[in-house]
Parts: C-alpha cells; sequence; structure tokens
C-alpha cells in the first residue's frame, strides 16, 4: 500500500511526529513518503497570501495523512489553504494529526482537527482516525506514542 504522509511545520514539531509515523508505517512494509509544503509569503494564522514552492501530487497515494500545527485555536493557514485547493480525495483513506502547545485539545487541537476533516470530506475522502499532540504538557513522548499507534489504524 502507498501511503503519503503531507504536513506543514514551521518549527519542527509536526515533522517530528510525521517522522515517526513513517517509520512505523516503513517497519510494517509499507511503501510511505512523508511531503513537507514548503511554502512563502504571510506565514500567521489568518494569512491569505500563501505561496507553495511545490505541491505534493495525492494521485499515486492509497492512504493519506494530513499534519498541521494549530495556529490561533485552528488549522494552520497553510493547511487550510493546501486541503482547499487539492484535487478530489474520492476513494481515499484519510487520517489527521494536529500538534499544538496549549495542554489540551479543546484549546484549539480539536477545532482544527474538526476543520480539516471537513475539508477533506468536502474532496469525497473517508476520514477514518485523528490525533492531537499537545506540545506543552510533559508527557508528551507518551502522546506521540499513542497517536502514531493510533494513526496507523488507518489502515484497517
Amino acid at each position: 500500500m502507498k501511503i503519503g504522509i503531507i504536513l506543514f511545520s514551521q518549527t519542527g514539531n509536526t515533522l517530528s511526529v510525521g517522522k515517526k509515523l513513517q517509520e512505523n508505517f516503513a517497519s510494517a512494509g509499507h511503501n510511505v513518503e512523508l511531503e513537507s509544503l514548503k511554502v512563502s509569503g504571510e506565514l500567521r494564522p489568518a494569512g491569505k497570501n500563501i505561496q507553495f514552492e511545490t505541491l505534493p501530487d495525492i494521485e499515486e497515494y492509497d492512504v493519506l495523512v494530513f499534519g498541521s500545527p494549530v495556529w490561533a485555536f485552528s488549522l494552520s493557514s497553510p493547511m487550510s489553504k493546501y486541503l482547499s485547493q487539492i484535487a478530489s480525495l474520492q476513494g481515499k483513506k484519510v487520517a489527521l494529526m494536529a500538534t499544538q502547545q496549549f495542554p489540551f485539545p479543546w484549546l484549539g487541537g480539536n477545532h482544527a482537527i474538526n476543520q480539516m476533516k471537513k475539508l477533506c470530506e468536502e474532496k469525497g475522502a473517508s476520514v477514518s482516525v485523528s490525533g492531537i499532540i499537545n506540545w506543552g504538557k510533559s508527557n508528551r513522548e507518551q502522546q506521540i506514542v499513542e497517536v502514531v499507534n493510533k494513526l496507523s489504524t488507518v489502515l484497517s
């Protein structure tokens, strides 16, 4: 199965979780690629003037995992713009991941996941699983392991 992990990471936190997820899928024998959105322009929560250096092609993947940090209690503007402009996700299994600094998912993480889910479902995706890592909590490493394991169930 060909799996694509597509994420936006400004500080490297979301990218580090994506790499662990990539390792998990690869160790299970799957063909997996991690693609990080490279952007320029207004990199701020309400930024509208965002340009992508490259756009990952999602057609080749059977399963997709989208990951993003939480910005101002919402989905990051680069991931929101990317999901809004991609082609159909019809027939694709999708998993979602968000990282946030605040200690509780209701402080933006849940909202970011719901925003991603809505954007993906509007494109015809079947979103089966999601996870949030609260970066500011002392049990962050345990949360990462739990989210990686949870997102790995997208193949079920």
